[in-house]
């Protein structure tokens, strides 16, 4: 039985996905839009409703678009905004992440984030998977003052970036939590923790559902020419929260 602190988030799509969460177990959520897009930031009535709903942290990510993280000057005055509203509101904690055209952490923009931020905690988002040297990105992050970054090691899967997660946790020294993620599940999410050190420990648990709508326009799509994707629902699965962070746990 692993007897350290570990810290499980959860990467959920609006307020059901916090509530499912929570019912999960788990420590803090990840409040996104847009799973399917990597995670937008919500609108600000989703986050007063988890403010209403929520008994444990959640964190906001402040993504304005999805693909790269280079951002035009609007752009990132949008984020700006973002941030100040959210630290106004009471969030616990914001996740953000931006890099230069050359493939590293954009020291200027990010440290601008963070003063804007606090008392807010703080994340880099798997922007820092984006990065041309991860060593760099690590010490980047560290002069640029968060508290947290969220990373796979630099592959499609924390079990495949095992090698560079534990470098990574050493690398950080205490400096910089590391939190992994990447497809983590309850068949592996023991042996990355294992075989990492990580302390904190990032996931969804995602289910599809049905839409309980009776009628269906077939003439009119909304987003592409996929019309039963429109009537599906991605909703967090708290069953294999549960079960996910037993067996981190274990």
């Amino acid at each position: 039985m692993a007897t350290d602190k570990l810290t499980i988030e959860i990467c959920v799509e609006g307020t059901d996905g916090l509530v499912a969460a929570q019912k999960g177990g788990a420590d803090r959520v990840e409040l996104c839009a847009s799973l399917i897009e990597g995670g937008l930031t919500p609108s600000f009535g989703v986050v007063h409703e988890a403010l209403r709903l929520s008994h444990i942290p959640f964190h906001v990510i402040v993504r304005p678009r999805g693909g790269d993280f280079l951002y035009s000057k609007a752009e990132f005055a949008a984020m700006l905004a973002d941030v100040t509203a959210l630290r106004e509101l009471g969030v616990a904690g914001i996740v953000i992440g931006c890099l230069t055209e050359k493939g590293d952490i954009d020291e200027a923009r990010t440290t601008a984030l963070v003063e804007a931020a606090r008392p807010m905690s703080v994340t880099c988002h798997r922007a820092f998977d984006m990065t041309r040297d991860y060593r760099a990105a690590v010490e980047a992050l560290v002069r640029c003052g968060v508290d947290r970054v969220l990373t796979s090691g630099q592959r499609d899967t924390a079990v495949q970036g095992m090698d560079i997660l534990k470098d990574t946790v050493q690398l950080a020294a205490g400096r910089l939590v590391i939190m992994a993620c990447g497809e983590l599940d309850a068949n592996n999410i023991a042996a990355v923790r294992a075989g990492t050190g990580v302390t904190e420990m990032h996931f969804a648990a995602p289910k599809t559902a049905k839409s309980p709508m009776a009628f269906r326009n077939p003439h009119v799509g909304m987003g592409g020419d996929n019309l039963e994707r429109e009537y599906e629902l991605t909703q967090t699965d708290s069953a294999a929260v549960a079960r996910t962070i037993a067996a981190a746990r274990d």
